[in-house]
């Protein structure tokens, strides 16, 4: 798998995860909202990872071309 998103999009899906997961911990998400944790976990993943299987289906990155290139 090759990384296919960039520094700026790993932070957004990072602080997006982080605030859902906050959100349910103090309670703001309850009930089926509880399942957007699944989702933050995907972003994390993601963010950990560099690598989006659906930025690959659609052909597209974010990541910056690799310097001298």
């Amino acid at each position: 798998m090759e990384q296919n998103v960039g520094f700026q999009d790993r932070m957004i899906r990072l602080g997006v995860a982080l605030a859902v997961v906050a959100l349910y911990l103090l309670g703001w998400l309850k009930g089926k909202a509880g399942l957007l944790l699944v989702v933050a976990g995907a972003l994390l993943s993601s963010a950990a990872s560099g690598y989006c299987p659906l930025y690959e289906q659609l052909g597209t990155t974010t990541k910056a071309p690799a310097k001298g290139h």
